[in-house]
């Protein structure tokens, strides 16, 4: 995994809105954090980006949720996505107005 985390940086895209703004966008941080945990970075990974761990958690339940159709998981995703809404409008208001 740490070979494959490695290679991943050089096709890491671009972020458009940075290089047409010349700011972060509320995205800015994803690849990196996810190179970071594919070469075993946790703590690394959550500081570039916070939300990694709850995006990963409401994709996983996704994918659970439409395997085995869980009898309240669209409440379940719908809360998660409202946690991950809020935990990247957060840190991308921490990172953008309250640091410099």
């Amino acid at each position: 995994m740490l070979i494959l985390a490695k290679g991943l940086d050089d096709y890491m895209l671009p972020c458009l809105w940075k290089q047409t703004f010349n700011i972060d966008c509320m995205g800015c941080g994803m690849q990196r954090s996810m190179s970071l945990i594919l070469s075993g970075d946790f703590v690394a990974a959550f500081y570039m980006y916070p939300a990694i761990y709850s995006l990963i958690a409401l994709f996983s339940f996704l994918v659970l949720h439409l395997k085995f159709q869980f009898k309240n998981g669209h409440r379940i995703i719908f809360g998660l996505f409202l946690l991950n809404i809020s935990i990247i409008v957060i840190s991308f208001i921490i990172k953008t107005f309250l640091t410099n």
